[in-house]
């Protein structure tokens, strides 16, 4: 498991106060506490607005510390469903900042660093900063990208790779596929909201979507643009009138949604992650909080006590008191659509159901419990240095200065928001709760090994059943598929022995050699893997001619070598690598031992699979996927070791390409760590007697 280490920074302001004068006491009377400080006056810098003819809303807030100035540029917009083709928003906020009429992208940039400013945008929003000397020319570039936008197919080209590419390794992370079928369930799929990005819809997204994206909703009439620094009303207006006043407005649609509901009782939802020694836990539902509802500071101030910091009581009690996890948290958010509440934890199998009753537990606890007075001035002492930390980012002063005419928000709401936070009582936290934390119309979605988990969840559930889904939020079948009579794991082994070219060919080789190479965002990595029998192996990874990694073992001892040092290979490690080194495994399986168990037939990227879990001598599982119609082998799932605990690597066997007779997976995609990577085959070598001075360990 990933250790996930969150840093809050945080001022806690503690200052006594006395409500009337009194003779100084030569002793403190500790048995009082102290009188709550008065919230500080916050002075966010002179806030002044106007608007363009075209309808761009401006505001103008001043802050004189530093001689910086920022643009936010905001959209208010409701977009309709991508459907087919969903992700196009996200891909044509990459392509505003590709290159223009003007300006290439390598040009964009380097005028962009020539300024030391910052640019960026996404699907509702561009902001750009710089040193206040520089903001003419900032302001040309931002006007730039926005007015004379020219996407290019070859930069689109390379954001669908780059986003196929960061898909490839959510498909093989809990938390990802947890915040997929979480927003499938809370909102629907036909809400923008329960939308999923998938690898289909990405190959769809065409520069006809992107460039019809941004024609109909980057427009001046549903657009805010905040400016937060070193200057005035005076010096700004002239400059946003030179350079956005050509903008053209048009009528912008705006899609309505039906209001996602709670359900009704308690649900329970499991994704299946064969192999998984951890699960992913959220306690989630749609919420009505909208942004200017009076409910969401006193919202914010229950939730924080409940879920929001280290301190929290899912906090203390997941970790602190129980040690089920590194860490428990909750969100409650507030959308002028739809909001959410989430109760989430990473926590090993066999405490799943146990983490689940804690947050249960907490949940009804701060509904049914008045929180203490310590408790609630601690949660605002909190807040209040959170929120003063918040005001030194100059995109979060310009979001409050939008929100306020967005939103319809009091003038001053942001000016009172400590004052509002130090008025919260324990009557107004036990109502946000009574009416905010709702677990009996909750779905308890679990990302993890159903075998493992599933049985324990049931009871969690209003009707004591649950609902199983894909990594996408599609449902799935409880169960796998019946077997067929006469097949057993044995006679899936043999059929792939079969398929990939037969039990004498294989047998028939007493070395291999075989070349991969895969494309990084650092470069080209070439690795070489050698095999001799009965039991040698070496493996190389190489960028260039610098060694990323060498492993070596000659039947008896190991070492790897490479950026990281040299190192013995011992213990559990070795044990593995000797398992490694035999040539075609799937042959030795009864020689070595292991145990094989037909589970079921599972569908694969849209195939029916037999599934095989393979058990070693030492309990290791690893779970291998066979085409039920070829026989040959599609996907591996296997537990590894890292330096942050063990997790799965699942690997996709795909293309097989026959050489010399016997078959072999042209591309392996699997990841790295957090790298999605794709192994291409390069050759193969067989039966070329390498010489045993080739796995030498010194």
């Amino acid at each position: 498991m990933k250790k996930i280490i969150l840093s809050i920074a945080s001022i806690v302001i503690t200052t006594t106060l006395f409500a009337q004068q009194k003779p100084v006491s030569p002793k403190l009377d500790r048995s009082k506490r102290p009188i709550p400080a008065a919230a500080p006056e916050i002075k966010m810098g002179q806030m002044q607005s106007f608007e363009l003819a075209n309808g761009l809303k401006v505001f103008v807030v001043e802050n004189h510390k530093t001689p910086t100035v920022a643009y936010s540029l905001v959209l208010n917009i409701h977009p309709d469903l991508e459907k087919e083709a969903a992700g196009t928003a996200d891909v044509a906020a990459q392509l505003i900042t590709s290159g223009t009429k003007n300006r290439s992208k390598d040009q964009l940039d380097n005028d962009i660093d020539f300024i030391g400013a910052t640019l960026n945008a996404s699907a509702t929003n561009i902001y750009a900063a710089s040193l206040k000397k520089h903001q003419s020319k900032l302001l040309e570039l931002m006007s730039d990208v926005l007015l004379n936008n020219e996407f290019k197919q070859e930069e689109l080209d390379k954001i669908k790779n780059q986003t196929l590419s960061g898909l490839a390794t959510q498909k093989d992370d809990p938390d990802a596929i947890s915040k997929n079928v979480k927003a499938v369930l809370n909102y629907g799929k036909k809400h923008p909201y329960g939308e999923i990005t998938t690898e289909t819809t990405v190959e769809k997204i065409t520069l006809d979507n992107c460039n019809n994206y941004f024609k109909t909703y980057f427009r001046p009439n549903v657009a805010y643009l905040a400016v937060v620094g070193d200057v005035t009303l005076e010096e700004v207006k002239p400059l946003i009138e030179k350079y956005f006043a050509q903008w053209q407005k048009a009528e912008v649609p705006k899609a309505d949604f039906v209001m996602p509901s709670a359900p009704s009782k308690t649900v329970v939802a499991v994704v299946n992650k064969t192999g998984a020694v951890q699960s992913v836990i959220n306690v989630t539902y749609p919420v009505n909080l909208k942004p200017n509802s009076e409910d969401v500071i006193k919202a914010r101030v229950m939730n924080t006590i409940l879920g929001a910091g280290f301190s929290s009581r899912l906090f203390m009690n997941l970790r602190e008191k129980h040690s089920y996890t590194y860490g428990s948290y909750s969100s409650l958010d507030n959308d002028d659509l739809v909001g959410e509440f989430s109760a989430y934890a990473k926590v090993r199998n066999a405490v799943t159901d146990s983490s689940v009753i804690e947050i249960l537990y907490e949940l009804n606890r701060i509904r049914n419990e008045k929180v203490s007075t310590e408790e609630l001035e601690g949660i605002k002492n909190f807040l209040t240095g959170s929120f003063a930390i918040a005001l030194e980012d100059p995109q979060t002063v310009a979001k409050f200065a939008i929100n306020i005419d967005r939103y319809n928000l009091p003038k001053d709401y942001y000016a009172n928001y400590l004052k509002n936070i130090a008025a919260v009582t324990i009557d107004d936290v036990f109502a946000m709760a009574q009416k905010y934390i709702r677990p009996e119309n909750a779905t308890i979605l679990i990302v993890g090994d159903k075998e493992q988990i599933s049985k324990k969840l049931e009871k969690f559930s209003a009707n004591n059943t649950i609902s199983y889904y894909d990594n996408y939020g599609n449902p799935v079948a409880a169960n796998f598929k019946p077997i067929p009579k006469g097949v057993t794991a044995k006679t899936v082994i043999s059929n792939y022995v079969k398929a990939v070219g037969g039990e004498k060919a294989l047998n028939k080789i007493s070395d291999i050699t075989i070349k991969r190479t895969a494309e990084t965002q650092y470069g080209k990595v070439n690795m070489t893997t050698q095999q001799k029998s009965p039991n040698k192996y070496c493996m190389t990874a190489k960028m260039g001619i610098m060694t990323i990694q060498k492993v070596t073992f000659d039947g008896a001892k190991a070492k790897s070598s490479g950026m990281q040092g040299k190192k013995e290979i011992t213990g559990d490690e070795l044990d593995e690598l000797k398992e490694e080194a035999i040539i075609n495994q799937e042959l030795q399986y009864e020689k070595l031992g292991y145990k094989l168990n037909l589970k079921g037939i599972e569908e694969v990227n849209g195939k029916d699979c037999y599934v095989v879990e393979i058990t070693n001598k030492k309990d290791k599982k690893t779970t291998e996927w066979y085409d039920a119609e070829t026989g040959l082998k599609v996907r591996v799932a296997k537990p590894i070791n890292t330096e942050q605990g063990t997790s799965i690597q699942t690997s996709d066997l795909l293309e097989y390409k026959e050489i010399d007779g016997i078959k072999y997976p042209n591309v392996i995609s699997t990841s790295i760590g957090p790298m999605p990577i794709k192994l291409m085959l390069e050759s193969v070598e067989v039966n070329k007697k390498i010489k045993d001075s080739e796995f030498t360990v010194e």
